[in-house]
């Protein structure tokens, strides 16, 4: 896996070589433009893509699990949605993690109280989920992670220590302020993509055919096609005799502090 520090370095010392080398017109000055455009390519390519743990640690599946479990997990509630899928989750004796959005949090404190009572696992997905997150400096990204913490906590009584970046990014800012937090960072194996699919069709068949056990799934509460496609799924994972477990009871870790 690439890994930013490692990278960092490699491509600072290699502008420095390839400086030299163009000054003393050992090279063209294009080579020493394609370096540092495949430096910012790559940059940009591991800000996007969580899952390659490029600036941070995330932790997307259960490798070689042992068990039927999969570990359904819900972003940007809680919803009115959100009570639908609470119904289907009961309905079918499953587990499911909540990244909630502070802001929404506040908005229906009760729903989130429900996914608590109900054996569910809350989650920080920040206070507003800005689309400036990969922007921000590392004291506000921090306060968009605190601030979060602290709703949770005063509706639920929980103390959370799982965390997903809003739209997966990622950057220098983002883990420092996840490492200063204490949280752990979960990604996913299989997204949805259901915040662009609008077929119920097509989320189902994409879906249907990624699961296997030990993965992470990404979805949204607050998307009408979700809430439509829900049931299908959940039969379709009875049927494969899986089972939907939090992620903390997939990963064996804590999901909140004692």
């Amino acid at each position: 896996m690439l890994k930013h520090h490692y990278i960092k370095w490699i491509c600072f010392f290699g502008i420095v070589l390839l400086l030299a080398a163009t000054c003393f017109h050992i090279i063209p000055g294009f080579i020493l433009f394609l370096w540092i455009l495949l430096w910012l390519g790559l940059t940009v390519f591991g800000s996007f893509h969580i899952r390659l743990n490029y600036f941070l640690k995330a932790l997307h599946q259960k490798k070689n699990h042992s068990k039927n479990e999969i570990a359904l997990t819900f972003d940007d509630g809680p919803h009115p949605n959100t009570s639908q899928i609470l119904d289907l989750l009961h309905k079918f004796e499953m587990k499911a993690t909540f990244f909630c959005i502070g802001k929404q949090v506040e908005m229906y404190p009760e729903i989130a109280q429900r996914m608590v009572k109900e054996g569910h696992i809350i989650a920080n997905h920040t206070y507003t989920h800005t689309p400036k997150m990969g922007f921000l400096p590392t004291k506000k990204v921090w306060n968009e992670i605190q601030k979060c913490s602290d709703i949770i906590e005063k509706a639920t009584g929980k103390k959370v220590m799982l965390y997903r970046p809003p739209f997966g990014v990622t950057n220098p800012n983002i883990a420092k302020a996840v490492e200063k937090s204490g949280l752990k960072v979960i990604g996913w194996k299989v997204r949805s993509l259901d915040t662009v699919i609008s077929s119920e069709k097509k989320l189902a068949k994409r879906l249907i055919s990624r699961i296997s056990k030990g993965s992470i799934i990404l979805l949204h509460d607050n998307r009408n096609v979700t809430v439509q496609t829900l049931e299908q799924l959940l039969i379709t994972i009875q049927k494969k005799q899986l089972t939907s477990v939090t992620v903390s009871e997939l990963l064996n870790i804590k999901p909140y502090q004692e």
